[in-house]
């Protein structure tokens, strides 16, 4: 049973995803604040509107109040006479309706009104079904809606003595014209949002590529990274996330060079390295012969050799993993301490005048195994490069927020121009006349300075008084 393989699914690209969600909330943000400009303006319009009828209904009942008739000089006694005088007086604001109503039982109430006409599709006073519900309705203020538009009303009514309403005054008003205005208003924030979201739309692609142009060079230089070049770099600009990922990638780029490059110095040092001891090795098998004393000479000859070579690759290994972060582990160690047990253990290297030069009673975050280590190596390095009975010195001290741990031996001492190349893989210093040379593979000052460096250390040489040469681990700001 075969399966079919599974769909590729599309990828949207950072920009356009920056662009969409950059996209969505203008309009959103556009769109509420068209919204919010709409229900204000209208909110503005009913206020208005209702100012208008209270004003014009405060006038009337005013009017009633404190009007006299001018024919009689008296207050009003016919509602219609009231009405019409008032009316009279009166001049409509555009889009507003004043109409006196007159009673008139089971049918449509009489009406007077200014002689002026209005822009709309039906007015008031030709719809006598919407002036009986005005008149019978008990409030005093309300809203009419019919097909044509909407009304809004206010009435002050005019009783009878038993209580009952004979006459009404009637002002209304149609805010259609005024709707579609704010309307209008809306239609055209719309647009103009429409607008800015085009121009958005262009703007923003150009910015969010010109922000991400840094990123795409990330990945342009990640699928062009091998494993025989890894010198390119993303170029860094400004001081933004941006440019801070892009020094975060060349950081990274920078470890994996360093680490490529260790593993190929690793393997061409083992090969360098092991290529002799094999060569010995395979030359003393293929002539050994059926002597038993020669064969015994050859099998203690290859297992010499593979000695060698066990040692070899320990060391290459060991330089190997320096670069690894848990290379040491630092503790609170007391150096007093650590200074004697190295001493003690270096006194069984070989026969020579070991002394105890000083200690430093401080304790130092170290790694006490791996300074132990580098300390022995060190100790080792003097006895190679001494004759029995000469003197070698081990010591500590502080100085200040630095500490050093020293050898000092009395030997032969080191040619001036092998002073950085002895601590270099392979490499040996030339030997003086008279001294011999050493037999192991020229890994040993590479371990030292290696874990000098992962305390944030160095390794110097110094020349010793009388004679010799000091060799010092100096390590910054390790103790409290």
């Amino acid at each position: 049973m075969t399966t079919s393989p599974s769909p590729v699914r599309r990828r949207i690209s950072a920009r356009v995803r920056i662009l969409l969600w950059l996209l969505f909330v203008m309009a959103v943000g556009l769109v509420s604040v068209a919204t919010t400009t709409r229900s204000i303006l209208l909110r503005d319009v009913d206020h208005r509107v209702n100012g208008l009828l209270a004003q014009e209904a405060g006038e009337f009942a005013n009017f009633e109040e404190r009007g006299v008739d001018p024919e009689t000089g008296r207050p009003f006694t016919d509602p219609s006479r009231l009405l019409e005088e008032f009316l009279v007086r009166q001049y409509a604001d555009p889009d507003e309706e004043l109409i006196g109503l007159v009673d008139r039982p089971g049918r449509a109430p009489a009406h007077f009104r200014q002689p002026r006409d209005i822009p709309v599709a039906l007015p008031l006073y030709k719809d006598r079904d919407a002036l009986r519900r005005i008149f019978d309705s008990p409030d005093a203020t309300g809203t009419l809606h019919r097909a044509s538009g909407e009304i809004r009303w206010a009435k002050v009514t005019v009783a009878r003595a038993g209580g009952e309403a004979e006459a009404a005054f009637v002002v209304a008003f149609h805010p259609g014209r005024e709707q579609s205005a704010v309307n209008e208003e809306f239609r055209i924030l719309l647009a103009i949002s429409g607008v800015a979201l085009l121009m958005t739309t262009g703007i923003g692609w150009a910015v969010a590529g010109r922000i991400l142009k840094p990123v795409r060079l990330v990945r342009t230089a990640a699928a062009q990274l091998t494993e025989q070049d890894l010198t390119r770099r993303i170029p860094v600009h400004g001081r933004d996330d941006i440019a801070a990922l892009a020094e975060t990638f060349n950081d990274m780029l920078d470890r994996l060079e360093r680490a490529f490059a260790a593993q190929r110095e690793f393997v061409d040092d083992a090969g360098h390295e092991l290529r002799t001891p094999i060569t010995i090795v395979r030359g003393h098998l293929e002539l050994m012969g059926d002597d038993p004393a020669e064969r015994e000479e050859t099998i203690r000859l290859v297992t010499d050799e593979l000695d060698r070579m066990s040692r070899i690759v320990e060391d290459l290994l060991l330089l190997a993993k320096a670069e690894r972060p848990d290379f040491v582990t630092p503790e609170p160690v007391q150096l007093a301490e650590l200074t004697a047990d190295v001493y003690v253990k270096a006194r069984t290297l070989g026969e020579r005048d070991w002394q105890l030069a000083e200690v430093a009673d401080v304790e130092a975050a170290l790694d006490p195994q791996r300074i132990t280590q580098a300390m022995v190596q060190l100790a080792q390095n003097a006895v190679q490069h001494t004759a029995p009975g000469q003197t070698v010195r081990i010591g500590s001290r502080a100085d200040g927020p630095d500490i050093e741990l020293y050898v000092a031996d009395s030997g032969c001492g080191v040619q001036p121009q092998d002073g950085e190349v002895i601590f270099e893989r392979f490499r040996r210093g030339t030997p003086r006349r008279g001294a011999a040379r050493g037999s192991g593979a020229g890994l040993g000052l590479s371990i030292v300075r290696a874990i000098a460096e992962a305390h944030g250390g160095r390794v110097r040489l110094r020349d010793t008084d009388g004679g010799g040469a000091t060799f010092v681990l100096l390590l910054g700001e390790a103790h409290t």
